[in-house]
């Protein structure tokens, strides 16, 4: 029978699960390919990170300032004494504490939410700094969880990580480029203007992330075989997202959000577990 300290653990991760799966269907079904050691761990991260960005991106009528500054320092307070009562930041200090997360990481991904409450229009030096701030440390995260202590395994494939991070999220500016500007007056790509965006730009920041997915792809390749498949559904995912958005004029973007439906994200989730189980992917 469970004793009352690991129920309280169990539950808080169960709450970070139920925020993964209702936020994301893409990473829920990443998660599930992956070894079943790493489940627990990689939804406590995206736990964490979907509720930070949640302070910054939903609570309008709110002081995003004052409650992004009391979420950090209910992290790190959570971290240092090894328990919080909020399930979420109690889950995510269990894995910082068990891994060995370095608090670098973790000031940078904070740091960017706080950039979001301050930059509406990004230069080349502040898109880098969020870039890796947003989305390359949440791969490292991941990737500290995978090499579980090897230390040696994580410095090779820390830059293969930082790219995927990095092409997850520039795919996404380009799928919210319309949300992020009417609903948040934000446009992260530098020197681009929303009212004039054009085939030019938009092939401009096509070709970045083309060059970020296949330096990724080969830190993939490298990943343990328990943490492989789940990084892999992830890649293909975006990857046909992002070869769906470059089929599309760019006015087709700056008007609507590109989805992937369900039952496709399904196949490719399928199509990847048996083409990896035979060798073909």
């Amino acid at each position: 029978m469970m004793d009352a300290k690991a129920l309280f653990d169990q539950t808080t991760f169960e709450c970070s699960r139920l925020i993964t799966q209702r936020y994301s269907t893409s990473f829920t079904l990443g998660i599930k390919t992956l070894d079943k050691k790493y489940h627990m761990p990689i939804y406590a991260i995206y736990g964490f990170v979907r509720y930070a960005d949640e302070i910054v991106d939903t609570f309008h009528d709110q002081d995003k300032k004052s409650l992004l500054e009391l979420f950090k320092q209910d992290t790190y307070k959570a971290i240092s004494e090894k328990i919080s009562l909020n399930p979420v930041l109690h889950a995510f200090q269990i894995i910082v504490n068990q891994y060995n997360i370095d608090r670098d990481l973790i000031e940078a991904f904070l740091h960017s939410m706080e950039m979001d409450l301050d930059f509406k229009t990004y230069n080349d030096s502040k898109y880098h700094e969020y870039i890796y701030g947003s989305a390359e440390v949440v791969g490292l995260m991941c990737l500290k969880v995978f090499c579980e202590g090897d230390e040696a395994k994580y410095q090779r494939l820390k830059d293969p990580a930082c790219k995927l991070g990095a092409a997850f999220q520039k795919v996404n500016f380009l799928r919210d480029i319309k949300s992020d500007y009417e609903e948040r007056g934000r446009v992260y790509f530098p020197g681009v203007d929303f009212m004039t965006f054009d085939k030019s730009a938009k092939e401009m920041i096509e070709e970045d992330i083309q060059k970020d997915f296949d330096e990724a792809l080969i830190g993939i390749n490298q990943l343990p075989s328990g943490a492989k498949m789940g990084v892999k559904v992830a890649y293909l995912y975006y990857q046909k997202l992002f070869d769906k958005i470059k089929a599309l004029p760019p006015e087709t973007i700056t008007q609507q959000r590109i989805r992937i439906p369900n039952a496709r994200k399904l196949s490719l989730l399928l199509g990847t577990y048996f083409g990896m189980k035979l060798g073909w992917a």
